[in-house]
């Protein structure tokens, strides 16, 4: 077969090719004509293979061609990218031996979008974040009002371990500080962040963790953008502070601690109370303590002045009644007295009345006389007057001496 040349052009060429000596020869002029170059385009139909390796199309309005990205090429990529995604690639192109088709080898993906991979693998990881209720402003807890023990979770060399130690000594010097230290930066901070975060959950004395480190680049924060990291903060058994970076940076660690500050200082400060600060505040509260007591005390006096006048009027009122009440019984008790002795002296006359009509004087007034003897005894028969006795004889007006002459 031909394919259309004349059989005598064939025999004029020189020896045919094989299908993989033309393959080859394209690949070998590619990938000599075009070492390294950067193409721009969007990805599509993206896929990863269990070897770790990444196939995907890049395309644009009018044309495409498949891409490979090696393992240890993806590996250096920050994230999976997704269909849609724009990115610049740069790479070799070559051709399939197998298919016979144009590839192009990708050794570096940058994403066009404003934060390239990091902003990608961030949203990504605060999307799982938020998924397991991680954000949720409900699960923050309150720090302590008076801490008594305060760790710090950063570089021992760093500033930010010097400027809470600075902050804490000024404000609440009674509180202790424990370091533990670790790694901020680099390909090990995660795991040393992960470890010291573990080591301040057992140490069973802190009251408040503060996580952080000083400002840099978003590279530099990396590591607090980890989702594992973030998650070792969730998980943080202590009350935490977030404290990474410059205010303009948030972090993942910001978005899932109980309260995030911009700076590791700042941090310090929500921390613990401001001891001067409390002491004006007692000052001002014992004042308002003794201006309280003195006007209870003083409404108290104004109370029982009122209710003594009140009570001496009620008793002064109750004196002129009884007296009152008094005088009017004794009024009575006077009234029946004078009754009573009224009909005691009409009572007696009436007695003496009769007294007086039984009485002997008034038989003698009537002409009769009694006769007594020197004892006194009255004699009432002849027999008592024997001759010669002497005896007294009593009339209306007096006594008359008496002898018996003997028998009448």
């Amino acid at each position: 077969m031909t394919f259309g040349l004349p059989l005598s052009s064939v025999a004029r060429e020189d020896r045919p090719l094989t299908v993989l000596e033309v393959v080859e020869g394209a690949r070998a002029l590619l990938e000599e004509t075009f070492p390294v170059v950067w193409v721009e385009g969007e990805i599509s139909g993206f896929k990863t293979y269990p070897s770790g390796h990444w196939y995907f199309t890049l395309k644009d309005r009018s044309a495409q061609m498949r891409c490979v990205m090696w393992r240890s090429d993806a590996q250096r990529v920050p994230a999976e990218p997704a269909d849609g995604l724009k990115v610049y690639a740069r790479g070799s192109l070559s051709v399939g031996v197998k298919r016979g088709d144009l590839q192009f080898v990708v050794r570096q993906l940058i994403a066009t979008t404003e934060g390239g991979f990091h902003a990608i693998r961030l949203e990504r990881a605060r999307q799982a974040l938020e998924k397991d209720g991680l954000l949720d402003a409900a699960r923050k807890r309150p720090l302590p009002r008076y801490p008594r023990c305060v760790g710090v979770v950063t570089s021992p060399e760093g500033a930010a371990w010097h400027d809470v130690v600075a902050v804490v000594s000024r404000r609440w010097p009674a509180c202790e500080l424990v370091l533990i230290g670790a790694r901020v930066q680099g390909e090990d901070a995660p795991r040393e962040l992960i470890r010291a975060l573990a080591l301040a959950d057992r140490c069973g004395r802190l009251d408040v963790l503060i996580v952080g480190r000083g400002g840099g680049s978003k590279e530099d924060l990396q590591a607090f953008n980890e989702e594992r990291v973030a998650r070792a903060v969730a998980a943080s058994r202590v009350p935490t502070i977030s404290a990474v970076g410059h205010e303009i940076d948030v972090t993942l660690t910001d978005l899932v601690a109980d309260e995030r500050a911009p700076t590791p200082s700042a941090a310090a400060e929500k921390a613990v109370p401001d001891r001067e600060e409390l002491l004006r505040y007692l000052g001002s509260l014992e004042l308002q303590l003794s201006q309280a007591a003195l006007a209870r005390v003083e409404a108290a006096s104004t109370y029982l002045r009122g209710a003594a006048l009140r009570m001496g009027a009620a008793v002064s009122g109750r004196v002129a009644s009884a007296a009152h009440a008094l005088r009017a019984a004794a009024l009575r008790m006077g009234a029946s007295c004078a009754r009573r002795a009224q009909e005691g002296r009409g009572r007696a006359e009436q007695l003496a009345a009769s007294l007086d009509a039984l009485s002997p004087l008034r038989v003698l007034e009537r002409g009769y006389s009694v006769a007594r003897d020197s004892d006194g005894r009255v004699l009432r028969r002849v027999a008592d007057f024997p001759a010669g006795s002497r005896f007294r004889l009593r009339v209306t007006d007096g006594e008359v001496p008496a002898r018996a002459e003997g028998p009448a």
